[in-house]
């Protein structure tokens, strides 16, 4: 395809946006949607340029990770307007738009991508070289800007291409915002080379995110500080990513320690990490650290990028005369700043940036970060300017003093202020988590002799009170969200405990790996606690993680279920154990201590969302099979058949476990039995254990004549795994082992499968949580949350794979984790309609009420 003319003769194009189209039908951009060549790109860009219109104007876009986003920052840049870059929601889109008041803005507009032209000129007379406005702090809207030309997108994008060896066969995925300058320069320093984007908006932290990498083939990604912890949580380090080729890090300081494991890591997998350096100032990245250095010098930040240079500026006040301000020059160095619409006019007004970071260079020539000379600090991938707290907060009637360090900002309040209000108003008005904002409480501030505050004394007293206090309480509010998010609900106060909100078994394992990441640790009991005493324990050195038994059971038995199909070994006994776990969590979660009909309703909750995920998964296989028939849809296959189906039996667990709910919500649903229940409530499980044997044993020669359904026949060991979570002290558990000893041996007549249900059943009986290590505690989370489902779909899976017994087994996992995740997301969808359509009756009842 061949380029249009200019669109604005009097303007230079960044020739990497120009140029698109010349890399002809290369992949450019891969979304979960599909793959969009250059040259459609190009001609998306080029019809948008078109849009914005004629003579130069300020063009604001909301910076989405998304291909409208994509598209409306380069056409800005293609027909030379300059553009406005800003994150794609929160208050810095207002700010910003207040502050500068652009000519034209493009965003979502009620969920619709909209280019909204204010007026049909331009307000302003931005000056020839100016392309693109940046901001530098954050989700602040701060009026102060960054003026970047052409020639410094061109220059950094080419300078990162080079040291980073980009190839046309590339393929970078968005793991950081397309506002965010780091975000950006991988966009620009990959469309620069011709290679493509994965474009998504999801967290390394989701699944979706994991899958599209591997799919579209991933070759690199970026992460700040905070992007290296999520990928610890998640298991980067066990992932299977053949293409992966590099890993960038920079938006902060990275700990020594984790450059090193990283680098490691990377060299075992033939992968490099390039710790990088670099401010919005400098369009992007001023220096890199080779990777066959990290590992020996991971402090370092490294040389200089392609075209830059470093200097030592003298600091008249530090000790240590080998120490200087970092000062880089390079093509790359921004025009200047701009604090109104008036600056928009000027031209070159900086010629090297001073980057306020103290800074050594060792022997061997690298460049060190020693401290910082301003009081900007970098949170989490975040630059904050702590002057600007101060001033929010004094706007509050709190006087306080900030300083910051990498993963925390310490506001010392002077006077009465309450630390939760504080810690409130800070962590929404910069965009932090609130575990990151730490609230010290001070009668005066340190101060130095010329009356400054002494922020080298806070940091002191902050270190101090961290080392001897324990841990931060975590507010009842931070928590009533976190559980709000997961149940999916409006109604949470601090009062509540997970049960009394209606948790099941499916978000419970969800709701204790989070909150074990905010609380550091979580009670035997944390579900029936109200949300207001849980807390963050005392600090304790050297405190070993724990995972709770019947998660990982639950993980175990579905990885052995899989394995032991496929088979890749033969351990079974997996689903009979599971069944086990489904009766200890019915106990937990339904038999709750509400009245009759609050225990019926969370039954039939619990009911709904294993019946409809199953029916949905079975009917969509049956219109592209045969394999299943109308009973298997219904879950009646073991009870109306037919027999000996070599698929129909597939089933036979999930069909259990609907069909003990449903029996047993009948026989509670009986005023009698619900008060003989909560009277009797070990003993009551007991009993049912005891009938639910009859069948077990074939008292009556039913199974003579017909099978029996598998409720019937394996049913008492979802009682006894009820009966478990009933046990109160050692003779009652003692007897529910027993129980589980004596009669599990011979109902298979295989020896090692009835001890693997023996044995994990001792272990919910007796041990409430098992040692654990955090990567472990975030795998298993995953495989318990996702158990119903990979269960239901690794029929489909496994027998394709067979040949490849490991890849089998990852793909029935991964196909089963990704089916939870649409589940999740589909119950979310119906819960805000339904929140919505409340909200929406709400103010018509109050009229109704006022009027009536």
């Amino acid at each position: 395809m061949t380029p249009p003319p200019d669109l604005l003769p009097a303007v230079r194009a960044v020739p990497f946006v120009r140029d698109l189209a010349t890399h002809g039908d290369r992949p450019a951009v891969v979304t979960a949607d599909g793959v969009l060549s250059y040259v459609e790109l190009a001609a998306r860009v080029d019809q948008t340029a078109r849009r914005l219109g004629d003579g130069r104007r300020l063009v604001l876009v909301s910076g989405a990770n998304s291909v409208d986003s994509l598209v409306a920052y380069l056409a800005g840049l293609r027909a030379g307007h300059p553009v406005l870059l800003v994150p794609g929601d929160g208050p810095a889109v207002a700010a910003l738009t207040e502050a500068y008041d652009p000519d034209v803005v493009v965003g979502p507009v009620e969920g619709r991508w909209t280019i909204t032209e204010r007026r049909r000129g331009s307000a302003h007379t931005p000056h020839p070289d100016l392309a693109l406005l940046l901001s530098t702090s954050g989700s602040t809207g701060s009026p102060k800007l960054v003026r970047l030309s052409a020639a410094n997108l061109q220059a950094n994008a080419e300078s990162i291409a080079e040291y980073l060896a980009v190839r046309d066969t590339d393929r970078a995925a968005t793991s950081l915002p397309l506002h965010y300058c780091y975000g950006l320069s991988v966009v620009n320093s990959h469309l620069a080379r011709g290679a493509a984007l994965i474009l998504t908006d999801h967290s390394v932290a989701d699944t979706c995110f994991w899958e599209l990498f591997r799919a579209a083939r991933g070759t690199s990604f970026a992460g700040v500080p905070y992007t290296f912890d999520l990928l610890d949580r998640v298991g980067f380090a066990a992932m299977d990513l053949p293409h992966l080729r590099y890993v960038t890090a920079a938006g902060g300081r990275l700990a020594p320690a984790q450059v090193v494991r990283y680098a490691e890591l990377g060299r075992r997998n033939g992968w490099d990490l390039f710790v990088m350096y670099g401010q919005t100032e400098a369009t992007a990245r001023m220096a890199y650290l080779p990777p066959d250095l990290a590992v020996d010098h991971p402090a370092a930040i490294g040389v200089p990028v392609p075209g830059g240079a470093f200097r030592l500026a003298p600091v008249a006040d530090h000790p240590d005369p080998e120490v200087g301000e970092l000062v880089y020059a390079g093509p790359n160095v921004m025009l200047g700043y701009a604090g109104s619409p008036a600056d928009l006019a000027l031209g070159r007004t900086v010629d090297e940036l001073h980057t306020g970071d103290l800074a050594r260079r060792t022997p061997e020539g690298l460049y060190e970060i020693v401290g910082r000379r301003s009081r900007f600090a970098k949170i989490l991938g975040l630059r904050v300017d702590p002057q600007q707290i101060e001033t929010l907060l004094a706007a509050h009637g709190v006087a306080a003093t900030c300083v910051g360090g990498d993963d925390e900002l310490v506001v010392a309040v002077v006077g009465q202020g309450d630390p939760r209000r504080v810690r409130r108003l800070v962590a929404d008005e910069i965009g932090l988590p609130p575990r990151a904002v730490r609230v010290l409480p001070l009668a005066e501030l340190p101060r130095l002799a010329s009356g400054k505050p002494d922020l080298a004394a806070l940091r002191a007293l902050a270190d101090a009170a961290a080392a001897t206090a324990p841990a931060a309480e975590v507010p009842a509010d931070d928590l009533c969200r976190l559980y709000a998010e997961v149940l999916d609900s409006t109604d949470v106060t601090p009062e509540l405990s997970f049960v009394d909100l209606g948790g099941d078994s499916l978000s419970y394992v969800e709701m204790s790996v989070r909150l074990e990441q905010v609380l550091g640790h979580l009670p035997a009991n944390w579900h029936v606690l109200p949300i207001a005493d849980l807390r963050a324990p005392a600090r304790r050195t050297g405190r070993r993680r724990a995972l709770e038994t019947s998660v990982a059971l639950r993980a175990v038995a579905i990885v052995l279920i899989v394995g032991s199909h496929i088979p890749l070994f033969t351990i079974t006994g997996g689903a009979h154990l599971l069944l086990g776990v489904a009766g200890f969590n019915f106990a937990r979660f339904q038999l709750t201590d509400a009245d009759r009909r609050d225990r019926l309703r969370q039954i039939r909750a619990g009911l709904t969302r294993i019946v409809l995920p199953t029916t949905a998964w079975i009917g969509a296989v049956m219109l592209v099979r045969d394999d299943y028939q109308l009973s298997t849809l219904l879950l009646l296959n073991s009870i109306a058949g037919p027999e000996n189906g070599e698929t129909q039996w597939h089933f036979w667990f999930i069909e259990a476990v609907v069909h003990l709910l449903v029996a047993l919500a009948a026989l509670l649903g009986l005023r009698r039995v619900d008060r003989l229940e909560r009277r009797f409530p070990f003993a009551f499980p007991l009993g049912l254990t005891a009938v639910a044997l009859l069948g077990r044993y074939d008292v009556f020669g039913l199974d003579a004549r017909y099978d029996l359904p598998s409720a019937l026949v394996a049913g008492w060991l979802f009682t006894l795994g009820w009966a478990a979570a009933r046990a109160d002290g050692v003779r009652q558990r003692l007897l529910v082992t027993a129980a589980a000893a004596a009669t599990v041996p011979g109902f298979f007549g295989q020896p090692q499968r009835e001890a693997l249900i023996v044995a994990g059943l001792a272990l919910l009986i007796w041990l409430p949580t098992v040692p654990s290590l955090a990567v472990v505690n975030r795998v298993a989370g995953v495989l318990a949350a996702g158990s119903l489902y990979i269960y239901l779909t690794h029929w489909q899976v496994y027998p394709h794979l067979r040949d490849l017994p490991l890849v089998a087994l990852a793909a029935s996992l991964a196909l089963g984790i990704g089916y939870a995740t649409l589940v999740n997301r589909a119950w979310a969808w119906v819960a805000g309609r339904r929140r919505r359509a409340r909200d929406d009756r709400q103010p018509a009842e109050r009229l109704a009420a006022r009027t009536g």
